[in-house]
């Protein structure tokens, strides 16, 4: 298909600069493998999973197959009052993956909405069991959480919260960042070692300034991903459940980009060694291929929650929260057959091997290089932070994405970072090939 094919005049596209994309279309029409092809017929690199997404890569038979099969079974099904086989089928897969007692899933349809429905879980669950006054949330300054209200609130990227802080929730703090530019600018596969206790902040100002016993949650991405790959300190998860303990408040770990094989194991929790209570998911359960996300509860929240309601009639909604679409059939079709495909390829170990091969591949080739400030990797995704262009700030990781694309890579820009995580298939040909790109690109744009 050739440009002048189809209209362009309609789709407000999200996260895009508008007006510049008219100018410089991108448009996938076909994908295989590791690379998309272009509307007009360019090949293009997949170096980031199409949005953290495409694990398995594209165009997977075996997804596709499933997918088809199920749409000649049972196409669509209400969730309310009812449910499908294939939605139980990928709940049980799901928990058994998670750790420790995470075994009760909800279904949503984005990492957006699996943000607000733990969040609304963490309300539910406090009072149900008696302390409905902890309504007070604590996320991370540029954590990201999805783009609802909720998400937005507890979310700590100033541009995603700017336009509408007058509707924010009102409850909430947000703990400091976890990167020290100077001492830890460059990391390779490793946990930066901090002389000083970032959670600190956290017991001696955050919780007494709103009384911990009116905190609900704390939430944080393990792997700070959106920002651009931004790694916590050593120590610094297993003592933020132990506060959280201590003062009985939920920990939510919001997995959206970890989950699922990116840093080599199942979820970030695995890697991390510790066990949240609620654990968010979406993107690499399906493989991109269709929108399906979910919040992972302790049995803990669950059975609260169910014997809350004991005493009163059985025709009562314990939860009254949920989708059209929560644990559609053709999606959760399309996640055993993702889940299944990870497991039989091995793919999640292979991530973690390739993982390595990315991170000396981008040490080596950009540190050095004129305005890198910082190259971090862990797992199978990488970041090189960039110096910013006075008063223009992003310009450079912007512009420095564009000279990929037309030089058929495609990476993210995220704020001054460049981000590289490809597909799990991802070869080693691959990633010397989108590492090649981006130092060109890196020196061109001086």
């Amino acid at each position: 298909m050739a440009y002048p094919d189809f209209n362009m005049d309609h789709q407000w596209l999200p996260f895009t600069p508008n007006r510049s994309f008219k100018k410089e279309p991108r448009v996938f029409v076909a994908a295989d493998g590791m690379f998309f092809t272009t509307h007009d017929g360019k090949q293009v690199l997949d170096g980031i999973s199409s949005l953290w997404c495409v694990a398995a890569g594209h165009n997977r038979k075996p997804i596709n197959e499933a997918i088809k099969k199920q749409l000649d079974t049972l196409d669509y099904a209400t969730a309310f009052q009812a449910s499908n086989d294939q939605a139980f089928q990928a709940a049980e897969m799901i928990a058994d993956m998670a750790p420790g007692d995470l075994n009760q899933v909800l279904f949503c349809n984005s990492g957006s909405e699996a943000a607000d429905t733990s969040l609304k879980v963490a309300l539910a669950y406090h009072r149900a069991r008696g302390e409905g006054h902890r309504n007070v949330f604590i996320g991370r300054e540029k954590g990201y959480h999805g783009v609802g209200f909720g998400g937005m609130s507890v979310g700590g990227i100033p541009a995603n919260r700017k336009v509408y802080g007058a509707a924010l929730l009102p409850r909430v703090d947000h703990l400091r960042f976890i990167h020290d530019p100077l001492k830890h600018a460059y990391i390779h596969g490793v946990e930066p070692v901090w002389e000083e206790d970032l959670l600190l902040e956290l017991e001696n100002r955050i919780l007494p300034l709103h009384d911990p016993s009116n905190i609900a949650a704390v939430i944080v991405e393990p792997v700070a991903g959106s920002a651009g790959w931004y790694l916590p300190p050593k120590g610094y998860l297993k003592r933020l459940r132990e506060i959280c303990d201590k003062h009985g408040i939920l920990l939510i770990f919001d997995e959206v980009i970890t989950g699922f094989g990116r840093l080599g194991t199942n979820f970030g929790a695995d890697y991390y060694g510790v066990v949240p209570d609620m654990l968010n998911f979406a993107k690499c359960v399906t493989n991109g291929v269709i929108p399906l996300g979910g919040v992972i509860c302790t049995d803990r929240i669950y059975n609260t929650m169910m014997d809350a309601s004991a005493g009163g009639p059985e025709h009562a909604i314990e939860f009254f929260h949920g989708y059209t679409y929560s644990g559609h059939p053709v999606a959760c079709a399309a996640a055993m057959a993702t889940l299944t495909l990870f497991k039989e390829e091995k793919l999640f170990e292979r991530a973690g091997q390739m993982g390595g091969v990315l991170g000396d591949a981008v040490h080596s080739a950009f540190k050095g290089l004129p305005n890198v400030i910082g190259i971090r990797s862990l797992g199978l995704a990488a970041a090189v932070e960039l110096s910013s262009i006075a008063g223009s700030p992003g310009k450079r990781a912007y512009d420095i994405f564009m000279d990929c694309f037309r030089n058929g890579v495609l990476v993210r820009p995220a704020g001054e970072n460049i981000v590289i995580c490809p597909p799990y298939i991802v070869e080693k040909e691959h990633v010397e090939r989108i590492v090649s790109v981006v130092a060109d690109a890196i020196r061109k744009n001086v």
